[in-house]
């Protein structure tokens, strides 16, 4: 009986730590850019807890480790990077927390109020886009809408319900009717 009890009590443990890993992993698929800015918390050591903006090569100096790439790393695998480079020397058991404190930013041209660069903000659709760039003008055409997303080599039309991410550059047309 007691073998039967702790055999199941290892296969209840085990299923919980891979819900608990899968759900860490699939908390934010954001991947980190240039400018975005970000907030690196290690409990119990305020002298590595600070606030870093991603250079243009998208790295972040940080204390004791020196430069670290992030660009294009999600927030969990930026935190297991830091936490294993801590944990090698410097930390016993290191509690990394990470979070995005500031999106870089997207671009909305064309006939829109207000044209221009605006901040980021999780779950941006082009609809909300062209609510915070003050909405369409009169002459917007609600077809001719393109994005052009970072590192892309030419612009995909889109719909009024495209998901916008940091750095995409909005285009809305003039319609002639």
């Amino acid at each position: 009986m007691y073998i039967l009890k702790r055999a199941l009590l290892i296969y209840v443990l085990s299923f919980c730590s891979h819900i608990q890993l899968a759900y860490a992993e699939g908390f934010s698929d954001y991947l980190l850019g240039s400018g975005d800015k970000i907030s690196i918390k290690v409990f119990g050591e305020e002298e590595l807890s600070s606030e870093f903006t991603l250079s243009d090569a998208g790295t972040i100096s940080y204390p004791f480790l020196g430069e670290i790439n992030a660009l294009d790393k999600t927030i969990g695998q930026l935190s297991k990077q830091i936490t294993r480079k801590l944990a090698d020397g410097y930390i016993v058991n290191p509690n990394v927390n990470i979070q995005v404190i500031g999106y870089r930013e997207f671009y909305i041209n064309g006939e829109v109020e207000k044209p221009g660069a605006y901040p980021y903000q999780p779950g941006l659709t082009l609809q909300k886009a062209a609510a915070l760039a003050g909405g369409y003008t009169e002459r917007a055409s609600r077809s001719k809408i393109y994005v052009m997303s970072e590192g892309a080599s030419k612009r995909s039309k889109v719909r009024a319900s495209h998901k916008i991410q940091p750095g995409d550059v909005i285009t809305i047309e003039e319609s002639f009717f």
